[in-house]
Formats: C-alpha cells, structure tokens, sequence
C-alpha cells in the first residue's frame, strides 16, 4: 500500500522535529546512530535507507527504555532467520504488514518502532508542523558469511480510515502525537497488547494530489509533494539528439517557392532523354457532359469532307 515517503531535512532539524520527554518529564533530543548513512530525500522507495525512531534499549543493554534515538534503516524488513546472503533474494514484500496479522507471521515476530516520514513542505516552525509519525517494526540480520549487520524495517497498515477510502482501503498506522509515540516505543515499560492498541486509523490527516514524477524513484525534487495545482508546467525539452534532427530538417527539407519568385527558365533545367520524346497530352477525364461536348467536337473535326457532285 505505501510505496513512496519523503523526509528532506537535514539531521540536526529532525532531531529537533522529534524531540520527546522521558521519564522524568524532561525535554530531550533523540540521539542519531550512524548518521552518515542517512540521505534526507523527497522521493523515498523501498530498499532505501530511512530515518526510524526507537528506543535506546534495543541497542544498549540496561539503557532506559523511555529514551529515544533516531537510526537508519533498510525499508523492506529482512528477518533475521533469512539465510542467503543476498537480502534481494527475499521472496516476500515485506515493506508493509497488516496490523490483524502482525502477530502471526513469521517474518514480524521482533520489538517495536517508529518511522519517521513527513509529506509536507516542512520550511515551517516547529509550533505548525511535526513529521508524520507511522507504526513499524525493525529487525536486524546478519549475513551468514558474516559482514554488517543490517538493520531494517516495515510499516503497519491498518483499514483506512473514511476521507482515505475512495483512495486505498489501506492506510498507514499513524503515531498521532508525542505520547502515542512514546508508548508505542517504550518496550520495557508498555506491554505488546497494550501498545497494539494504538494501531487505529485516524482522521488527523490532510493530503493532496502530487506529480506523477514520484512514481520515478530517480526525481528527487520539491516538484514530488508539490500538491498538482501548484505544479507549473514547463514545455518538454528536446534532447541533443532531436535538436540536430530539427535543425537538419529545416536546412534539408524541401521549402514551397514564394510566388514573388522568378521561376527559372526550363532549358536551364537539365532533363532526361525522354524530353525529346513527343509528348502526348494527358487523358481527358472521364465522366460529365465536358466528355460528351468534346467527343463530339472531336468528331466533327476528324468526319472526312463530303463529296461534290460531279459536273456533267
């Protein structure tokens, strides 16, 4: 269902976008972990690397479960029983999975976490806009020939919810605020069934039309959340190629004389030696009372002269 996200700000202003309380009350940052591999884009697909929210605990022994980093990942989770040693080999989509199954299938059976996505142009201030917050689940693997870890995720989806579902009956789960997010990561201290209760649709959305240049994982411009009555659209460029194809056609191509011009005399022209041969006038078309008058006029050209009597 969600094949596209976007996230263009640069690390130091997602930060502040996801600042959270912990469990003392007190206002914080979530903290980057490899933060050379994130790419802030427009145009995110799968198998690219995006930002995902979760908790310190996952990846410290003993950490506070309530304190909060931000690490890339993989979209498109790869679970960690998988045994070839090219992720691409997977044979399953696993980019989204269904909040009613989420328990039941193999592939998501890890913790918790929190996509970070926004959908807007976010030159705002931090009091109008926060990024849109979705549901998933990472899980990390190692090649069995050894190497890096790779860590990956998927979104939850959910029924959408009603000014969604002339679009898709499958929205994605939406953290709506900082408090459901911050239950929803807080493994240690929030239970599995408790947390699920937060998977819900909700109204809380906006959304537009874009351009159908976001279907190009290649495009990666502002132009991709442009709502489509903002779009201005430009005339389409010719490449090099076809520009040297007009350019030859307007030097090659034959061009109609102007009537102004003298026409050249006909013995100037050369001519094949068929001009000595006697030409013979075109047909006359068939057809029509012109046929009849000339034929007869023909006739009465050609009819031999009549003859005079004799004088005696």
């Amino acid at each position: 269902m969600c094949g596209r996200t976007s996230c263009h700000l640069p690390r130091e202003v997602l930060a502040r976008a996801c600042a959270y309380r912990d469990r003392g009350g007190l206002r914080r940052l979530p903290e980057w972990r490899q933060p050379e591999k994130y790419h802030p884009s427009y145009n995110q697909s799968p198998q690219s690397c995006n930002p995902v929210l979760l908790s310190r605990l996952h990846l410290e022994k003993d950490a506070d479960s309530s304190e909060q980093i931000i690490a890339p990942m993989r979209w498109g989770l790869v679970p960690s029983w998988f045994k070839e040693s090219d992720p691409s080999k997977l044979q399953f989509n696993t980019i989204n999975c269904r909040s009613d199954t989420i328990l039941e299938k193999r592939s998501f059976k890890l913790g918790n976490s929190g996509t970070v996505d926004n959908t807007e142009d976010w030159e705002k201030v931090w009091d109008h806009w926060r990024p849109l917050t979705m549901a998933g689940i990472f899980d990390c693997w190692e090649p069995p020939e050894g190497g890096d870890l790779l860590y990956s995720y998927t979104i939850i989806t959910v029924d959408s919810c009603k000014s969604l579902h002339d679009i898709h009956h499958r929205m994605p789960a939406i953290l709506d605020g900082e408090e459901a997010v911050s239950r929803w990561l807080d493994f240690g201290d929030i239970p599995t069934q408790e947390a699920l209760k937060l998977i819900r649709p909700t109204e809380n959305i906006t959304f537009h039309a874009v351009s159908p240049i976001v279907n190009n994982s290649r495009n990666n411009s502002p132009e991709c959340l442009t709502p489509v009555h903002l779009v201005v659209k430009k005339e389409p460029k010719a490449s090099g190629s076809s520009q040297k194809m007009m350019q030859w056609l307007a030097t090659k191509s034959p061009k109609k004389e102007d009537q102004e011009t003298p026409q050249k005399d006909k013995s100037d022209t050369p001519q094949w030696s068929s001009q000595f041969l006697q030409k013979s006038p075109l047909p006359a078309k068939r057809g029509g009372a012109g046929l009849l008058v000339r034929w007869l006029k023909q006739e009465k050209e050609e009819a031999p002269a009549a003859k005079r009597p004799h004088s005696q």
